[in-house]
């Protein structure tokens, strides 16, 4: 595996590939890094492409910007082409996780010539509404939703921050409840304990407000897709979610396909969560593969 970083403008994005051929194109979500793709890099590898886990701007060894501007999917996109353009073909594969999902869905949109394929992991691709979609949230949601209580800068980072562990093994949604308790931690199976430290090492050096300030672009974001008219997703595409991921309960995949001109498949992973590349790993390599035969890439 080689780590190496590109060029991208004003940011430096940290890369790690493996494999030579086609290139794949991975974004990852948060609070997460390239590792987060470590079990889809060897993998991708051995089926004969060239697998390009990044990570994204305002996480882990990539350039974090101050302005909370820097993080719509204007810019976040921009990254991923860079890195296109580094590799030296007009074309790629992206596939994405969380917000990862939300980049590369707006990217397959707003530059179709440049995505052979698509495939978004449990976010799936949210149609634009004619309101900020924040304030929806807090009618529908409250203000202690997660994504709403994201929005005041310092509060969610200092929240976060003051212990790494127990962020990132909490069973329990980061909102202001959680902030002010405490619980029992347990690792889960899936994440061994040098997995734990990688994260926690990371965000106890950067911090989190790189990745929150993607959740401050949200009513901008919306203002992009907006800028795109009744334009569809063309490039053939996939959706993947675990079973158990909270996000199906207010995000749900079936209005996205409407939007999706070429949607091959939507694959619901049995028993797994949030974090499903990494909970069933095998499952997802599978079915990223199947899809990326099928489409012919």
């Amino acid at each position: 595996m080689i780590h190496r970083h590109v060029d991208a403008g004003d940011v430096r994005v940290h890369v790690a590939e493996e494999g030579s051929g086609p290139p794949v194109i991975l974004a990852h979500g948060f609070p997460e890094l390239w590792y987060s793709w470590r079990h889809q890099l060897p993998a991708l590898a051995e089926a004969g492409y060239r697998a390009i886990a990044l990570d994204m701007r305002g996480f882990g060894d990539s350039s974090i910007p101050d302005d909370v501007g820097a993080y719509d999917s204007a810019s976040v996109s921009s990254d991923l082409l860079a890195v296109l353009a580094d590799v030296g073909v007009e074309r790629a594969a992206f596939v994405g996780h969380d917000w990862g999902a939300a980049v590369v869905w707006y990217l397959a949109r707003a530059h179709p010539e440049r995505v052979a394929a698509v495939a978004g992991m449990s976010v799936p691709f949210i149609p634009p509404g004619s309101s900020p979609p924040l304030d929806a949230m807090r009618r529908a949601l409250g203000e202690d939703f997660y994504i709403v209580w994201f929005q005041e800068p310092g509060v969610a980072e200092a929240a976060l921050s003051r212990d790494v562990t127990r962020t990132f093994l909490t069973s329990r949604v980061w909102d202001s409840h959680w902030a002010e308790g405490d619980e029992e931690l347990r690792r889960p199976e899936w994440m061994s304990e040098s997995d734990l430290r990688v994260y926690v090492d990371t965000f106890s050096r950067t911090g989190f407000a790189g990745g929150l300030n993607y959740y401050r672009n949200i009513d901008r974001n919306s203002e992009l897709q907006r800028a795109l008219g009744d334009r569809r997703i063309e490039p053939p595409s996939m959706f993947l979610t675990g079973e158990r991921d909270p996000v199906r309960r207010w995000a749900p995949d079936d209005r996205m396909e409407p939007w999706l001109s070429d949607l091959r498949e939507s694959v619901v992973v049995a028993g797994a969560g949030h974090w499903v590349q990494q909970e069933a790993p095998e499952r997802v390599n599978d079915a990223l593969l199947r899809f990326l035969r099928e489409v012919g890439y």
